[in-house]
């Protein structure tokens, strides 16, 4: 008799112990590299490096093959990440730089009226950290301690130098700010910034996470260790050479993250989260996006088309390759998703739950169309039709179908549908406020410029 109430209890307690599993809320990393190349992992056929970790993350998870941010440089890609709204909704359609004449300082930021997933998994019950960049404001009521994160270490501005900081820098040698402890030295930037994301897991390790890893590698400055310049010694070009390594030690702390979660046991409760806030400014620091047409800064697909990984052990197919379009305000509501929050219609969001398509309870397609706006230009993605609109020319039209690298504006030859997709994109684009701060004029002619250089769209050599 009493062996068969322990069976009983044991049995009772399996189930309970099971029942809490399931409803156990998964932790959630969101690695955000900065000013990252498509091509420049070895995931997407680069011959020049080899990233192992990020490379790992999607043979063993989802890679998104046709993945987008909602804008082609980092301030506005990162407002329109966190919040799960395409950013110029809210008057974000520009970088965010010096406050120009005629505009109230106090708006330079993201919009306070703005929830971000910061604030969103908080309330959820989520502790929550941002190390890194932050990119999105500078006053207080912008701050990441007042946008939802519970800990911040990092700066506050869109870069940082790699090597030091100093007491009363200015620009990218500002002091590195904490809330929860005071900040050691730089040693490395990539290095520190990996370093306190393993500690921030293994502090939070026994509550619901969420940890914004969001370094600045490889954006400029273009400074790398004497170590790993000497992996890229071949490398003729020195700008490449330095960027190459700075992409190798964002991918070696990738690494590190990713293995703080295996030795911690947390590896079946968290989803991992990689990609890039725009496309690599080719004419800045050396990066490459090939075979995509185009840079950061401007809405040809090298600007807006990103790596895009996701991963969670247990859960998600592994070593799938997701063909739909997805885009980065997509991780808002699949984050609320994990977290037991359902979205409401009164949430807006642009983005839309990820979940229910990668495990395949839904089998269309997650987006019909995204459109884009961009200071100077605007652009609509609708089936596999891509439109570009600038102020000193014609509309541009191409089909990614078979043109991926748009090498071939066939507006002129697809009159109707050019006119469809225009006056879509200009009724959406009449329907936006205006903008609450404008960056410098002087940029309007850069990114003009920019559509009209040529770019390299395949892989280079090993040299």
């Amino acid at each position: 008799m009493n062996k068969a109430i322990g069976i009983f209890f044991f049995l009772i307690s399996g189930l309970v112990l099971s029942a809490f599993a399931q409803d156990q809320k998964p932790n959630i990393v969101l690695i955000l590299a900065d000013d990252l190349g498509f091509a420049d992992l070895s995931l997407n056929g680069s011959l020049q490096i080899q990233t192992p970790n990020i490379d790992a993350l999607a043979k063993e998870g989802v890679n998104f093959q046709h993945a987008y941010v909602s804008a082609p440089v980092c301030s506005p890609s990162r407002a329109g990440l966190l919040t799960g709204i395409n950013q110029v909704r809210f008057g974000y359609d520009n970088n965010l730089g010096n406050n120009q004449p005629g505009f109230d300082p106090e708006f330079a930021g993201l919009s306070v009226e703005q929830k971000t997933l910061g604030d969103r998994l908080k309330e959820a019950g989520y502790v929550t950290g941002l190390i890194g960049k932050w990119h999105l404001g500078t006053r207080d009521q912008f701050h990441p301690i007042n946008r939802g994160f519970d800990e911040f270490w990092g700066y506050v501005g869109g870069g940082h130098h790699y090597f030091k900081s100093e007491e009363n820098g200015k620009g990218y040698l500002v002091p590195i700010e904490s809330n929860y402890k005071t900040p050691q030295p730089i040693t490395y930037l990539t290095d520190d910034k990996g370093d306190e994301c393993v500690d921030f897991i293994k502090r939070h390790k026994d509550e619901p996470f969420f940890l914004f890893a969001s370094f600045n590698a490889p954006h400029s400055p273009l400074q790398a260790t004497e170590e790993d310049l000497g992996l890229f010694e071949h490398i003729q070009d020195s700008n490449r050479r330095t960027y190459l390594a700075m992409v190798h030690r964002l991918d070696q702390n990738v690494g590190k993250i990713l293995r703080a979660l295996q030795s911690e046991g947390l590896e079946e409760n968290t989803i991992v989260v990689f990609l890039s806030d725009n496309g690599g400014p080719v004419d800045s620091n050396a990066s490459l996006n090939a075979p995509f047409n185009g840079q950061k800064g401007i809405l040809l697909e090298g600007g807006i088309r990103v790596p895009f990984i996701m991963k969670w052990k247990g859960y998600l197919p592994e070593g799938e390759s997701y063909p739909h379009p997805v885009i980065a305000l997509d991780l808002m509501p699949t984050f609320l998703d994990l977290a037991g929050v359902a979205s409401k219609a009164s949430d807006q969001f642009d983005g839309v739950n990820l979940m229910p398509y990668l495990t395949k309870k839904r089998s269309d397609i997650p987006h019909e169309s995204f459109k884009w706006r961009f200071t100077i230009s605007a652009g609509i993605f609708e089936d596999h039709w891509k439109l570009i609109q600038l102020p000193d020319r014609l509309p541009m039209l191409f089909n990614l179908q078979n043109d991926i690298s748009e090498q071939n504006d066939v507006a002129l030859e697809n009159v109707e549908l050019t006119k469809k997709l225009m006056k879509k994109l200009g009724d959406w684009n009449l329907s936006l406020p205006h903008p609450l701060f404008l960056e410098g004029a002087e940029w309007k002619v850069r990114q003009r410029d920019l559509y009209d250089k040529r770019y390299e769209i395949n892989q280079p050599q090993n040299k």
